[in-house]
């Protein structure tokens, strides 16, 4: 039986009830009385929030059922009123992280973090790392580090406290510097992005010592089962995901020894699934838009804020045994979801499943062009001869559903390439790009 997640005792601790003691209800009652404060204060310190929050009667919410009816905010709120979202002054601003929109505007996000906030989430980081690493041994991260306060600095700092020795990488764009690091320093642990950790495996995977090596922590992009499958029978490692955007303080949630969905922050976010379209709440089970409110930070509030990312809240309880909800991986964004014909789409993660399963394809790139019939234009990079490995794409490509039924009534066209090399690394989530014909 897997070891219950580390996350209940320190959610237990943080909410204030002793360890064995944490029920649904304690996390409940601690989640709605955080509510009622940060909609306090948001109202009463944020321009934003001022207005927003205007019909939003003081002492609210009473019950979870009458939070459903607090206004929703979003991303294009945060490019436009960005400033008008900080509850302190801009000199109690620790970090400033700005992201880089995919969107039509090109307006980007700018997040704006306290030294609280960064501790904060520390602090979460370091349990969760706890599961996978312990004292004296060493971890790459294969994230960025040079900025103040990216989440590979967080992470370092992290595991340090845990009295591990961080080996700091960056994104991978040459796999094997990174697995000649890795047999160097040889490391237990690896963190990184779930298609450059594929590259390590595709490239070098002989050649890392499995004696050393325990887990894989996979993150900051969807993760394909395929990828997963890859990584363990390469490596026979464990292979954990975590989940998170820095609207959430970069961390949200970390699966457990069971692999069985993420156990989420429920001290520091409070997360609905809601309907993409009516912004009603799901049922548990069913797949809706993620939306996450921040209980514990006082610089940046969140309130009811639309993270673009499709999932579900899994009802069963975990195999390891905590009381903690669980949500299923993402399986795509919202904005991610490409028509390839009248009734019918596709997102990267369908993309994912079907190639990263040919054990020549290190990584690939989707594009659709618009038109009579649409045209699906996937460049697949990888070893081995190009012809056999563009043959091969094209027919687990083929063997999609999805794509088998738009091609068959003329309304898709797919078209494969194949090259030697691999694909240059793109710093945002990858998605399937759209093109107007």
């Amino acid at each position: 039986m897997p070891k219950t997640t580390p996350l209940e005792s320190w959610i237990a601790r943080k909410i204030g009830v002793s360890d064995g003691e944490l029920t649904r209800e304690s996390i409940a009652e601690y989640q709605l009385r955080k509510l009622r404060e940060t909609l306090d204060w948001a109202r009463s310190h944020s321009p934003f929030y001022s207005r927003r929050l205007r019909k939003v009667s003081e002492g609210t919410p009473g019950s979870f059922a009458a939070f459903e009816r607090v206004p929703f905010t979003n991303a294009t709120d945060l490019q436009e009123h960005g400033l008008q979202f900080l509850c302190v002054s801009q000199g109690d601003i620790d970090r400033v992280v700005t992201l880089e929109s995919s969107g039509t505007s090109g307006v980007p996000k700018r997040v704006f973090l306290t030294t609280a906030d960064h501790e904060s989430t520390i602090d979460f980081f370091r349990v969760g790392m706890s599961q996978l690493l312990k004292n004296g041994q060493s971890v790459l991260i294969a994230l960025p580090f040079e900025r103040p306060g990216s989440v590979g600095e967080l992470l370092a700092t992290t595991v340090r406290q845990l009295g591990v020795r961080p080996i700091l990488c960056g994104r991978i764009t040459e796999p094997g510097q990174a697995i000649e690091m890795m047999k160097r320093e040889q490391v237990e642990c690896v963190i990184g992005v779930p298609v450059e950790i594929l590259s390590l495996v595709r490239t070098g995977g002989r050649d890392v010592p499995s004696r050393f090596l325990n887990n894989v922590l996979l993150c900051s992009d969807h993760v394909s089962d395929s990828i997963v499958r890859a990584i363990r029978k390469k490596w026979g490692c464990e292979v954990f995901e975590h989940y998170g955007m820095t609207e959430m303080g970069l961390g949200g949630g970390v699966d457990c020894e069971a692999h069985a969905g993420y156990h989420l922050r429920e001290a520091d976010l409070y997360f609905e699934i809601v309907d993409p379209e009516s912004g009603l709440l799901c049922q548990p089970g069913a797949i809706g838009e993620v939306v996450v409110t921040t209980l514990t930070r006082q610089g940046m509030p969140f309130i009811r804020y639309r993270t673009g990312d499709l999932s579900r809240f899994l009802p069963d309880r975990c195999a390891c045994g905590t009381v903690l909800r669980r949500m299923d991986r993402v399986c795509a964004r919202k904005s991610g979801r490409v028509a390839v014909g009248a009734h019918t789409e596709i997102t990267i993660a369908t993309l994912d499943e079907a190639l990263f399963c040919l054990p020549e394809v290190e990584d690939f790139s989707a594009s659709i062009d618009s038109g009579r019939p649409s045209k699906l234009i996937v460049t697949v990079y990888g070893s081995g001869a190009k012809e056999d490995l563009q043959e091969q794409a094209r027919a687990v490509l083929e063997r999609v559903p999805e794509i088998d039924v738009a091609e068959k009534t003329g309304e898709l066209h797919v078209i494969v390439n194949a090259v030697e090399r691999r694909a240059s690394t793109f710093t945002g989530k990858r998605r399937i790009e759209q093109r107007v014909a």
